[in-house]
């Protein structure tokens, strides 16, 4: 069944109290942030008090920005005090995306991804938004709040970067949210914010994927081994779709014991969640969307199946797994592939 903006505000407002203390918990990212900033705004006034925690470490440079600029206060899930916490709320994830989800039992979750089967008191889950920042907006304006400058700008740019610009997947709606928002977003500081996305020590990846890289017709893997933060494979898996003649992108690098790998491709004709999930499901977690996905696989349970301390023998596997399921599903690469 579906409710009107109106119906679904009620039913989320209906989940808290006055004397509720509620965690917001987010995988930190652009729309995440934003998306928790609304939900702190929402609930201004209605319940005892808000805080946001993450549960990742972030380290790149245009969310640091973001959080700097826009005066986010974040707690690390490490760091949370539980005590006299008793609401949860869960945006732009669910709690099978990230095992450091686990133990949190959400209340509420609002996200745009693909249902994964979470359950929740409140859910509202809408895979065909672009952001999760777009259906926060709705609530905002359901509600009748005027959202403050820094609040529309992360939620312009949540929706501006989860829709890299309007190219991946999007929706009327995240359109109509977008120009509403931007009445009331300062522009200059959403640039500023998206400008800053590259430290001098990250440059040392494009080297070493520039030297390695392995292109098959349109498709490029790289390996990059080590990495100091996993968003260094989503700045080189962006980087090379820059690429004229560049369709898919595919880096994986290792951090935190978990292989990371990130897909992206130019939409057309493709599903990058399918591969990853064929690809990697069995043994990792593994999704996303059209044109974007991620895997992580657990390094201990590489063992046995993949010489992990060889990089190059690491790739030729990540590269046999991926051209062996796509053949096996008939999932498309390329156009006539």
């Amino acid at each position: 069944m579906s409710f009107s903006a109106p119906e679904k505000l009620r039913r989320f407002y209906d989940q808290f109290s006055s004397d509720d203390h509620v965690l917001v918990v987010i995988n930190a990212d652009p729309d995440s942030i934003a998306s928790a900033m609304a939900v702190k705004r929402l609930l201004w006034h209605k319940v005892a008090s808000v805080d946001i925690s993450n549960i990742n470490i972030i380290k790149r440079p245009d969310n640091l920005a973001m959080i700097r600029l826009l005066g986010v206060n974040l707690t690390h899930i490490s760091k949370i005090d539980s005590t006299g916490l008793n609401r949860f709320v869960m945006v732009d994830s669910q709690p099978e995306h990230n095992d450091a989800f686990s133990g949190i039992n959400p209340d509420v979750i609002i996200d745009h991804h693909p249902e994964t089967g979470a359950q929740a008191s409140f859910m509202d889950i809408r895979p065909q938004y672009g952001a999760a920042a777009s259906i926060l907006t709705e609530y905002l304006r359901a509600a009748q709040i005027k959202p403050s400058s820094k609040l529309a700008t992360g939620l312009f740019f949540g929706i501006k970067t989860d829709t890299n610009n309007f190219v991946r997947q999007t929706s009327f709606e995240d359109v109509r949210a977008f120009q509403f928002l931007f009445r009331y977003a300062n522009v200059y500081l959403a640039r500023k914010i998206e400008q800053t996305e590259m430290r001098f020590d990250f440059l040392k990846y494009f080297k070493i994927a520039l030297e390695n890289m392995h292109r098959r017709k349109n498709r490029v893997y790289v390996n990059l081994g080590q990495v100091a933060n996993p968003d260094i494979c989503v700045l080189l898996a962006d980087f090379f779709m820059k690429v004229d003649s560049i369709k898919w992108s595919i880096i994986s690098g290792s951090y935190g014991g978990k292989l990371i790998i990130v897909f992206r491709n130019d939409g057309v004709c493709r599903n990058a969640g399918d591969v990853a999930k064929k690809s990697f499901g069995a043994i990792g977690l593994a999704g996303g969307h059209k044109s974007m996905a991620r895997a992580e696989i657990a390094i201990a349970d590489l063992n046995g199946i993949v010489n992990f301390e060889n990089d190059e023998k690491l790739l030729k596997w990540i590269i046999g797994k991926i051209e062996k399921r796509v053949a096996i599903h008939g999932l498309k690469l390329e156009i006539g592939n």
